[in-house]
């Protein structure tokens, strides 16, 4: 098969802080609406946790899946299929060649409840009261394991893990899948469920979690001066993408097109950024000349943006650096503001809101900005959504994860 096959986004599909579903938490997005708030476990104040609050998923998965499939599978798991239902009937759940059919699902952590919980039951109670599906359901794969199994795709089914970055990776791998004549079409995206108290616990001693335990709904606030950090956030994002020829033989509704992926590696710090954005600029310009575009052609990017005082600013730079005075015209917007960042789902879950910001033409705006960064010389969209002009338009989504993992997505309309 021809390696310049088209591929076409027919399905946005999510579970987050801001709704159960994509629908709801897009219009959450446009609302301006925030996904933060204190927890209630019995561990934060057991451990004292600097940080208090969390975007925490609102609505639970128990109302889409059986309690028996819930307790086969890890929360990270139970997300991924939540999300993956909602793409799919947004798709029209169409009738597909299993074989012709793959599936690319990220993750940072893993199923970290089933890990540590087991080990806990271990240590406990013995070797017999641990769980028969301890294994499976611990594994990095099981999301998408699990989807492939519950849709019949044999065509593949993948695992990116590359920490926040990987959700926009998977996206990747299922866009070659198709591009390359592997699958006609595929589900993709990333699923995260790390608010437990290790994932906290170790943060919070990096100092990255922001502390504004009085206020959380505007403890998020990307390109604030007043930013002290980021909000944990759990969900999934899922699109269905699929080969233009397949999507249009079925009569499918086409959102936007998938133009390309570019990334790199900083090789610079393990957690901390390339302050000068010299990895995540070699990004982005991959990913817009393999869409065959120039930079000016980017009107949109749905930024990284994470809310730490570091991050922020080397993004910033990173965008100067790749696409020079063309960043003036563009809309930026950090919907980590609202909905938290969700580790290795949230290059997904903001795949997911830049194919609906395009074909929609409308930016999502970033909230809590209260006195903006003057080292921040982007024309961020602030409070309230922008309308994208008409045309023929495209947009960006970067990730960017600790070991110095760069991804950048280009979404073009179609």
């Amino acid at each position: 098969m021809s390696s310049a096959r088209r591929v076409v986004i027919t399905g946005l599909g999510a579970t987050t802080p801001l709704g159960g579903s994509f629908a709801d938490t897009w219009d959450g997005l446009l609302a301006g609406r925030s996904g933060m708030r204190t927890m209630d476990f019995p561990w934060v104040e057991e451990f004292e946790m600097p940080a208090k609050f969390a975007a925490l998923l609102h609505t639970s998965p128990e109302e889409v899946l059986s309690k028996v499939e819930c307790r086969r599978m890890d929360p990270s798991t139970q997300y991924a299929m939540v999300a993956a239902k909602d793409a799919w009937a947004d798709a029209g759940a169409p009738d597909v060649d299993p074989i012709r059919f793959g599936v690319a699902i990220g993750t940072g952590m893993g199923g970290l409840h089933t890990l540590l919980g087991q080990w806990d039951i271990l240590r406990e109670k013995g070797v017999r009261r641990v769980f028969p599906l301890a294994v499976p359901m611990l594994m990095p794969n099981s999301p998408s394991g699990t989807v492939s199994l519950n849709f019949g795709a044999r065509a593949g089914a993948h695992t990116t893990v590359s920490a926040c970055a990987s959700g926009a990776e998977s996206m990747g791998t299922a866009y070659e899948m198709i591009r390359t004549g592997r699958a006609d079409i595929a589900i993709a995206g990333g699923t995260e469920a790390a608010i437990h108290p290790i994932c906290f616990a170790g943060f919070c001693q990096m100092q990255a979690l922001s502390t504004r335990n009085d206020d959380p709904t505007h403890a998020s606030r990307p390109y604030d001066t007043g930013r002290d950090g980021f909000v944990m956030g759990e969900g999934a994002g899922v699109l269905v993408l699929e080969s233009e020829e397949h999507a249009k033989a079925r009569g499918a509704r086409i959102y936007a097109e998938f133009g390309g992926i570019g990334m790199s590696a900083d090789a610079h710090h393990i957690t901390a950024p390339e302050p000068e954005g010299a990895g995540a600029s070699r990004a982005m310009v991959e990913a817009v000349e393999r869409a065959g575009l120039t930079p000016a052609d980017i009107i949109h990017v749905n930024a990284h943006a994470t809310s730490t005082p570091v991050g922020d600013v080397a993004e910033a730079n990173a965008i100067r650096r790749a696409f020079g005075d063309a960043a003036d015209g563009m809309a930026v917007s950090g919907t980590k503001s609202m909905t938290g960042h969700l580790l290795g789902a949230a290059g997904a879950l903001e795949g997911v809101i830049t194919a609906k910001s395009i074909a929609e033409r409308i930016a999502p705006p970033t909230i809590n900005i209260v006195d903006f960064d003057p080292a921040i010389s982007l024309d961020v969209v602030r409070d309230t959504p922008r309308d994208l002009p008409a045309g023929d338009i495209a947009a960006l989504n970067n990730s960017f994860g600790f070991g110095g993992h760069n991804v950048a997505l280009v979404i073009k309309s179609y």
